[in-house]
């Protein structure tokens, strides 16, 4: 990594940030009234679609699945239900605390008509736990809030003890991509996960996090651009 110092921001010594406290966002968990269709959704799709609660053998949901891939704050669900679309034969589990995003990604589900795809409102942290071990071959977690005071970066999404629950919830071999616009989120999270004995960064040179991967979908949300950089997409193995 020879490149790295030049390349990425670097960040103060690494605090003890091993902490579970409950999951905070820069909004409500609902902000502007739901559209009659997606109300409708909410009380029809989603329980026929959601995440179980308890502990949860994925696999469960769709036994014929070819792999299980989780996305952590899907937002309005543009990148879960396109990947879906792209790949049938997949398990699509998503996770996300806003009810907005919960109904968009149902108009999503219905109008594509996908049946690989599972749902839940809430602390992706739960399902985490509730997981058997290494059992997602794929996590997604783009653009999360990136909390850039420093007062505030306790409640940033990645942490240490994060960090351990998504190798507990990972395959050896199974990826994780972590993409944010704010250059201090990509150093803090890089910073940790390269630390973890559990995960091995996959960049070989400044394409690989500066380049879309070619699997990549970009959402209305990511060409907002509101961060303070271009996003940066950060792959890592479960070793």
């Amino acid at each position: 990594m020879l490149f790295l110092s030049a390349a990425m921001p670097q960040t103060a010594p690494m605090p003890d940030d091993k902490t579970h406290s409950p999951m905070r966002t820069y909004g409500r968990i609902k902000s502007r009234p739901i559209k009659p269709r997606q109300a409708e959704l909410l009380d029809s799709l989603a329980p026929r679609i959601a995440i179980p609660a308890g502990p949860l053998d994925p696999r469960s949901l769709k036994p014929d699945a070819a792999e299980i891939w989780l996305e952590i704050g899907f937002g309005g669900g543009e990148h879960m239900a396109g990947q879906a679309a792209r790949r049938p034969e997949l398990l699509i589990l998503g996770v996300e605390p806003f009810l907005n995003g919960v109904a968009s990604a149902l108009r999503h589900v219905d109008e594509a008509g996908l049946t690989n795809v599972r749902v839940r409102q809430g602390d992706a942290r739960e399902v985490l736990a509730d997981l058997t071990p290494a059992s997602l071959d794929r996590v997604f977690i783009l653009f999360p809030d990136p909390w850039p005071k420093t007062r505030h970066h306790k409640r940033r999404l990645i942490q240490v003890e994060t960090i351990e629950a998504l190798a507990r919830a990972l395959k050896p071999g199974g990826r994780l991509r972590f993409v944010t616009d704010w250059k201090d989120y990509a150093a803090w999270t890089l910073e940790r996960m390269t630390r973890s004995a559990d995960f091995r960064w996959l960049a070989e040179g400044p394409a690989d996090w500066r380049v879309p991967p070619a699997d990549h979908l970009t959402t209305r949300y990511e060409s907002k651009a509101l961060g303070d950089c271009a996003p940066i997409f950060l792959d890592f193995e479960r070793v």
